[in-house]
């Protein structure tokens, strides 16, 4: 497949060398423009992925170039990719060599270095790659490495010698070639040229560097020197696979379920990396991870793998006395311990694990740097809840388990572990798994099935996806049922411990005894804060963290350097892919530093100031929408929503705070959150419980709250209750004193619900004079988003009940402010708008490419309310131009996203006329069963908005011929 453009190859590459993992947007970014990206590079770089998609004829959900939390992710099978064959064959070739089988391990590195097709990536800028073409290089010249060591073991000395010539004269300060080069002449009995050799590298060796040969190559050198015997064997010398080294890594005793993903990731980390940190949160599984990654790495490293345990070392004492010990460095000397590790570490090419780092960071950063310093052959992988933060270190963060109905950036491998549990399931979620395997060995009968499988999807996300709380959560299956557990749930630190033998670990088996010890890291302020942070629902942004937690004890300015702490003791996540960073706690870690936060009676006072920080935000939303930031702000309105919900409800209880409440509803209103975000039932509820409770709230306010209550359930085609509503609204207008015009910001909205009203439950086109009232005095009273509101309003009260002069002038009315306002929904809107007017009072012809432009354009900013209708109007144009059959698609398509949202045509006069009229004309050009037949087709669509930006304008001869 040909790609011309330079940005998409860079962007194919910069995906696939990190396959199924996400990518953050920083980091495609940096990839497609170094250090210094252009201004609005978010932008240019989600349309690259866009033109990606189209370019490998992508499936309608851009699999596998797929959208995550944290980036983008590509996702491809195991075999797909030639970098992950050879890393397998390279593997498996390294493996044979070790075990003495040198004719497969010679075969294997040959299929391996037979998938190189040149120099790699050589078509793209070397700037942009300066860490993926020198690793990739790395890996190969390792393979030739191994597969020359082969040849030589095969008796192949002769073969190999101009090839060796040929590696040494491109890498000349590659010492292995030099050594093996040695090897291959001594054994073609050239013992004099051997000698040269090793004169000619040390001259190189000094010349370049400064330095002496290395510990192999003076070794060789002394043996040639004494004309050591075993130089002529084949299955001898420096060449021959060194006796494997035995290592102390601990038996597993129970199943390891999952981690694929990340077990590839560490694996090619660590083949670049000489540092590897795994961090995470407490019981997340870093430890298991680590241990089975060293395991599947062992053959890889002739001196083995060794474990140290840090985590019974209660000080920095005897830190280098316990790393001695697991490497089974025995010295009785006077000299520093530090010293005889180095000088054991020298010459090995050796995996040390140092394990639960956390609470010995400094003194171990400090060994870790010496010990890889010295010991070239040198890899560690270290768990910790905080990053060692040395040179070179690179960090990977230990996610949850997946969960069912979580977002998985990476595809699962189906793995039996049930044991007899009758689900069978092949997509399983990993935690679900760990939970059967587990429940199954601490209680023999139990069985997943269709009574309690949703209990357990439900119980695994309480649980965060957690290994240590849901093994936990599966002993107490021995005297308890999975719905007894859920039940108890918000009691977990207490439920969550073994009921029965004695502790083992710092843990004290108990997920209480997890966290404690991530608190016990903390310094007293990060812990203040960690408490605070925990009446954010949902994650947080900066900001956010200031107003909330800032004050009595943490300056405001503090916050960001403690947040940061935070971070770094795997605390608080972040995630950066956005325009701003996001910050989040894990339910679990959020309800201990909850329990926190009410022993120290501080709960009410963080309540308070988290719904006064979300009222300014949404009020700020509310008086900025329909402008350039419209769409910025409508997506963080979505991410903020748990903490809405929250304040929300928080303002619901107190009476005090029930203005608050009201004013966050309406302002979300305002901005037509709840339409944008397919969530118009909430927004009504909230409006229902919180209007009117306050009888002191200011009359402004009231007369807002009524009004938007009134418009949703109109929009939701509820005419029962938006003519209650609308009484209310009436009923305040009249006590005012000289009706409504009396009350200053009272009228605008009661002029504007009148309007709609008369508009979409009468047909009434006396509505357009309203509407044109109530935008004048929006605009008066300042409220320029709701003059927009009504602006749109107007001008599809114009398309429906006008005339062509009227519609036209209302049209261009909207359009203009539309483009003045620089806001992309209402932009969406405005080619709706013209869509009807074309298909009502134009050609109707031009209607469809107004209409599917704006659904486009409404899908590209996550708009799931107009969809419902570009849908619904683009089925009524493809009647009017002559495609009755794409019509009745996509009037079925149209059903099913009403379906979705909760609105009902029926309580919207001029949509339900005009959709009425539309379907009785499909019918009768297609006849029943047909007619039946493609709006089944589009009703059960994956994807209703795909369906109408693809569907061809075709005619329809053939099926109107069949009826006929």
């Amino acid at each position: 497949m040909a790609i011309g453009a330079a940005k998409l190859r860079l962007l194919l590459v910069a995906l696939l060398t990190e396959a199924n993992q996400a990518v953050t947007v920083e980091r495609l970014m940096a990839r497609l423009w170094g250090d210094q990206p252009p201004r609005g590079a978010r932008n240019t770089l989600q349309n690259y992925v866009l033109r990606l998609r189209r370019t490998l004829d992508c499936a309608a959900d851009g699999t596998p170039v797929l959208t995550h939390p944290r980036g983008y992710v590509i996702t491809v099978d195991a075999d797909a990719l030639d970098l992950h064959r050879f890393t397998a064959l390279a593997l498996q070739g390294r493996t044979a060599l070790q075990e003495g089988r040198a004719a497969s391990a010679a075969q294997l590195l040959r299929e391996a270095l037979a998938l190189w097709r040149g120099e790699p990536l050589s078509d793209l800028p070397a700037d942009l790659l300066r860490d993926v073409v020198p690793a990739l290089d790395e890996q190969r010249l390792d393979a030739l490495e191994l597969r020359i060591d082969a040849e030589l073991m095969l008796g192949r000395a002769f073969d190999v010698l101009p090839e060796l010539r040929a590696l040494i004269g491109a890498h000349p300060l590659r010492e292995r070639f030099w050594a093996q080069r040695m090897l291959a002449l001594a054994r073609c009995e050239r013992q004099g040229e051997a000698l040269e050799c090793y004169r000619e590298v040390a001259r190189v060796l000094a010349d370049e560097l400064g330095v002496t040969p290395g510990t192999e190559l003076r070794r060789l050198h002394q043996r040639l020197l004494a004309a050591a015997p075993d130089l002529g064997e084949a299955s001898g010398g420096a060449a021959a696979a060194r006796p494997r080294a035995t290592g102390n890594l601990p038996v597993e005793m129970t199943t390891f379920i999952g981690r694929e993903a990340q077990l590839a990731e560490v694996r090619a980390v660590l083949a670049s990396a000489r540092v590897v940190t795994l961090t995470g949160v407490g019981g997340v599984g870093k430890t298991r991870l680590a241990l089975r990654a060293a395991a599947e790495l062992e053959p890889a490293f002739p001196d083995g793998v060794r474990l140290a345990d840090l985590a019974p070392l209660t000080g920095p004492e005897l830190l280098d006395r316990a790393v001695a010990e697991a490497l089974g460095v025995r010295d009785h000397s006077a000299r520093p311990v530090v010293d005889t590790i180095v000088d054991h570490l020298r010459d090995q090419r050796l995996l040390v694990v140092l394990d639960n780092c956390e609470h010995l960071v400094d003194d171990l950063a400090a060994l870790v740097l010496r010990m890889a310093r010295a010991a070239p052959g040198l890899r560690v992988l270290a768990t910790s809840r905080q990053r060692l933060g040395i040179p070179g270190e690179h960090v990977l963060t230990v996610p949850s388990l997946t969960v069912p109905g979580a977002d998985r950036p990476v595809p699962l491998q189906r793995t039996d572990t049930t044991r007899g549990a009758e689900d069978g399931t092949a997509d399983r979620s990993e935690a679900v798994r760990l939970f059967v395997d587990r429940a199954v060995a601490a209680a023999p009968a139990f069985r997943i099935g269709s009574r309690n499988r949703g209990a357990i999807a439900q119980l695994c996300r309480r649980l965060d996806g957690i290994p240590l709380a849901i093994e936990l959560a599966a002993v107490r299956l021995s005297t308890m049922t999975v719905d007894e557990i859920l039940e108890r749930l918000d009691d977990r630190f207490r439920l969550l411990s073994v009921p029965y033998g004695h502790p083992v670990t710092r843990y004290q088996l108990t997920l209480r005894g997890v966290v404690d010890w991530s608190h016990d890291l903390c310094t007293q302020r990060e812990r203040l804060l960690w408490s605070r942070l925990s009446v954010f629902s949902g994650g947080f942004d900066l900001e956010a963290a200031e107003a909330v937690c800032g004050g009595e004890g943490i300056a405001r300015e503090d916050v960001l350097n403690l947040l940061a702490g935070l971070v770094n003791k795997s605390i608080v996540t972040v995630n950066s892919s956005g325009d701003r960073a996001r910050y989040s706690l894990l339910e679990t870690i959020r309800q201990y530093g909850l329990q926190r936060l009410r022993e120290q009676d501080g709960a009410t006072k963080l309540r308070l100031r988290h719904a006064d920080h979300y009222r300014r935000v949404a009020a700020r939303a509310g008086d900025e929408w329909c402008g350039p930031g419209e769409v910025d702000w409508l997506i963080r309105l979505r991410t903020e929503l748990p903490n809405f919900r929250t304040a929300l409800g928080f303002c619901a209880t107190r009476r005090d705070r029930v203005e608050a409440g009201t004013e966050i509803a309406v302002s979300l209103a305002r901005t037509r959150f709840w339409f944008f975000n397919s969530t118009l039932g909430e927004g009504r509820h909230w409006l229902e419980r919180l209007v009117g409770l306050n009888t002191d709230a200011p009359r402004a306010l009231t007369a807002g709250g009524l009004a938007m209550r009134a418009w949703v359930a109109l929009c939701q085609g509820d005419n029962p209750s938006a003519e209650a509503f609308l009484t209310a609204c009436r009923t305040m207008a009249g006590e005012l004193p000289g009706g409504a015009d009396a009350g200053a910001g009272v009228a605008p909205p009661l002029t504007f619900i009148e309007g709609a009203h008369a508009m979409l439950v009468r047909g009434d086109p006396c509505s357009a004079a309203l509407l044109t009232e109530a935008r004048d005095q929006f605009l008066a009273a300042g409220q320029k988003g709701d003059a927009h509101m009504a602006t749109m309003l107007w001008a599809m009260a114009e398309a429906f009940l006008g005339d062509r002069p009227s519609a036209r002038t209302a049209l261009d009315a909207y359009a203009a402010d539309a483009a003045d306002s620089g806001a992309e929904w209402a932009r969406t809107w405005v080619q709706w708008c013209a869509g009807l007017f074309e298909l009502r009072h134009g050609t109707a012809a031009r209607s469809p490419a107004h209409l599917r432009e704006a659904l486009g354009r409404q899908r590209a900013i996550g708009d799931s309310w107009g969809p419902v209708w570009g849908v619904e109007t683009l089925a009524w144009a493809m009647a009017a131009t002559g495609h009755p059959a794409q019509s009745a698609r996509l009037l079925g398509a149209a059903h099913r996203l009403r379906q979705d949202t909760g609105v009902a045509l029926i309580g919207l006069r001029p949509f339900h006329d005009a959709h009425t009229t539309t379907e009785h004309r499909v019918r009768q050009a297609l006849g029943a069963q047909a007619y039946e037949a493609a709006w089944s087709e589009g009703a059960s669509a994956r994807d209703s908005v795909r369906l109408a930006l693809d569907a061809p304008d075709r005619g329809d001869g053939e099926e109107t011929g069949r009826r006929r």
